[in-house]
């Protein structure tokens, strides 16, 4: 059974930090490229940060300098490390796992409340 299963996510108050993991069973993990996006309220969905297989990683402009993807595929793990958060990133952050545009998957989300 395919899954990926994030954790991570909280109350956090602005100028903190969290940190998202999103463990991945029943696939080869270390072939997929994998992404971090998230959707606020009445927003559509939104690429956040993306590490490819061959650990190549862009981000949205929104997060660049405060937020770092990486991946670890002994613990077939992707994270997302988020540091000086503002009200403003406040959503539900998805991982999503893409391999060759035909096995696509996404996580179940979990929510990251920046609020003082």
């Amino acid at each position: 059974q395919v899954q990926f299963v994030e954790s991570g996510g909280g109350l956090v108050q602005p100028g903190g930090s969290l940190r998202l993991s999103c463990v991945a069973s029943g696939v080869m993990f270390r072939v997929y490229d994998m992404g971090w996006y998230r959707q606020a309220p009445g927003k559509q969905r939104e690429l956040v940060a993306h590490i490819s297989s061959g650990d190549s990683t862009n981000y949205a402009d929104s997060v660049k300098g405060r937020f770092t993807i990486s991946r670890d595929n002994a613990k077939s793990t992707v994270y997302l490390q988020m540091n000086s958060l503002k009200p403003e990133d406040t959503a539900v952050y998805y991982c999503n796992a893409n391999w060759a545009q035909r096995h696509i998957y996404w996580g179940q989300g979990t929510q990251v409340t920046v609020s003082s």
